[in-house]
């Protein structure tokens, strides 16, 4: 057990400092959910990661600096990368993650890492009076999915790239997690998103996975393929590759590990 040492790991890409920081911690059961919160807040970083082995599989919990989340993409691949570095898993060896919002088997291919998750059901939904004055621009049509999640389809990527929310306005009128999303033109990618999430205590999240639960099935329909590229055009950036497979997103990645430190407390 590697015990009281906190990883940070880039995740979504193959160069450091790029891509979505998370923290991975592996635990033993006296490790508290309090506790968690508190290494989370003091990490301050979008999600970290509690990984508890059971059996051949293990249990993961996900923290922001201010509160639990059920799933988080970025901080699934960061915890399977350290996992497969720290040898607990052969390359050739799947591995399976309990979690919350579901269970996730997860393998290498090479240099990738490939997550299997449960698609979101998206649902269309009105477009907000306010939605211009909180983001920026108007969108052409928006949905809302699992956990609050609102996404609104832009005109053009550079509606996404350009867009400046006001996250105090976004909170207060229900915006508080929401992703803009539209096709790719000039990227090598056949969509592009950026994700803000201030209602759980994050203003922007460089990277993130579990979004793609929802933006995959929902650009599968729109553009006629089940597998493609997203480029998250947060300030860090961030690619993933993802498959619509019936019920499930095959969501794939890369990942760096930055540092690792010794908890004194």
């Amino acid at each position: 057990m590697h015990k009281n040492t906190i990883y940070q790991v880039d995740a979504f890409t193959a160069e450091p400092f790029k891509g979505n920081p998370a923290g991975v911690m592996l635990v033993d059961e006296r490790m508290t959910a309090e506790r968690m919160q508190n290494i989370a807040a003091e990490m301050n970083l979008s999600e970290t990661a509690f990984i508890l082995p059971r059996g051949t599989g293990f249990t993961i919990r996900f923290f922001t600096p201010t509160t639990e989340v059920p799933l988080c993409g970025h901080a699934s691949l960061a915890g399977a990368h350290t996992i497969y570095e720290l040898g607990l898993k052969k390359g050739h060896e799947t591995l399976e993650f309990s979690a919350a919002g579901g269970q996730l088997t997860i393998r290498k291919a090479e240099a990738w890492i490939v997550m299997d998750f449960p698609t979101y059901p998206i649902q269309k939904m009105g477009i907000p009076a306010c939605f211009e004055q909180c983001v920026g621009f108007e969108p052409v049509e928006m949905y809302e999915s699992l956990y609050d999640w609102k996404i609104a389809l832009a005109n053009s990527e550079a509606e996404v790239a350009n867009a400046r929310p006001n996250l105090e306005l976004m909170k207060s009128n229900g915006l508080g997690e929401l992703m803009i999303t539209a096709a790719s033109t000039s990227y090598d990618s056949d969509f592009v998103v950026r994700c803000f999430a201030p209602a759980s205590g994050i203003d922007e999240d460089p990277v993130t996975g579990s979004a793609h639960c929802a933006l995959t099935p929902l650009w599968a329909e729109k553009l006629g393929k089940t597998a493609l590229d997203s480029l998250q055009l947060s300030k860090r950036t961030g690619r993933l590759k993802v498959k619509l497979n019936n019920d499930r997103v095959e969501i794939q990645g890369q990942a760096v590990t930055i540092l690792e430190a010794k908890l004194k407390v």
